[in-house]
C-alpha cells in the first residue's frame, strides 16, 4: 500500500505543456492484445527505473479494455509517495527513455519519444487514480457502456481536432455518465455486502 507523506514543497500551480498544443493524429484501431504486452514491458521499465516499493503501476485507458477499439497509445498510471519530489522519480524516468510532456498541479505526464506510451504520475491516494480504475473496470465489465464509449469516440473522430485535449474534453459527458453508473453499482454492491 502506498504511504502518503507530507509534500516536501508546494506543488506547481500552472500547467506546463512541453512542446505546446498538438493536433490529434491517431485514428481508432481494433483491440490489439499487443497493447497488454507493451504495458507489461513498460511496467518493468518503470519498476526498474524507480525501484521503490511505494509505487503502484496500472494499465488504464482504452488499450486496457479487451475488445475496445482505441487509439494505439498505451496509458499507464503510476503513483508516487510525493508528487512534488520530482527528484525521486522524474529524472529516473527521463533516464529510462521517457520525455516530459505535462507538469500540472497533482499530475505529471511522461511519454515515449514515439508518443505511443503515456505515463501519468500522481501522488498515492489521489482521487484521479481511483477514477481511472473505476472507469476502466466498468468498461471491462459492461458491454453496453463499452459500446457507448467506443461509438462516442468513433463519432468524435469523424472531425478534425487541432488540439488533442479538445478531443479529450469532448468525451467528458459520456465518461462522467459511465463513471456515475459504475459508482452507483459500487455503492449498491457495498451496501449489499454490509447487509449480509
Amino acid at each position: 500500500m502506498t504511504r502518503h507523506s507530507t509534500p516536501r514543497r508546494p506543488d506547481v500551480t500552472a500547467i506546463e505543456l512541453v512542446g505546446g498544443i498538438e493536433a490529434l493524429t491517431h485514428q481508432l484501431h481494433d483491440y490489439d492484445a499487443r497493447w497488454v504486452e507493451s504495458y507489461l514491458d513498460h511496467r518493468a521499465r518503470i519498476q526498474d527505473a524507480l525501484a521503490r516499493p511505494e509505487i503502484e503501476i496500472e494499465h488504464i485507458g482504452s488499450t486496457s479494455v479487451p475488445g475496445l477499439a482505441a487509439k494505439p497509445i498505451v496509458d499507464i498510471v503510476v503513483t508516487v509517495d510525493d508528487i512534488t519530489a520530482e527528484e525521486d522519480y522524474l529524472d529516473d524516468l527521463l533516464a529510462a527513455g521517457y520525455v516530459l510532456r505535462v507538469r500540472e498541479p497533482g499530475h505529471r505526464l511522461v511519454r515515449t519519444p514515439a508518443r505511443d506510451v503515456h505515463v501519468h504520475i500522481y501522488q498515492g491516494g489521489d482521487a484521479a487514480v481511483d477514477e481511472y480504475l473505476l472507469f476502466r473496470d466498468r468498461l471491462r465489465s459492461n458491454d453496453d457502456d463499452r459500446r457507448l464509449y467506443e461509438n462516442t469516440k468513433r463519432e468524435l473522430l469523424t472531425k478534425q481536432w487541432a488540439d488533442m485535449n479538445a478531443y479529450a474534453d469532448a468525451k467528458t459527458d459520456v465518461i462522467r455518465a459511465i463513471k456515475g453508473r459504475a459508482s452507483d453499482e459500487r455503492t449498491i454492491t457495498a451496501s449489499t455486502a454490509d447487509a449480509e
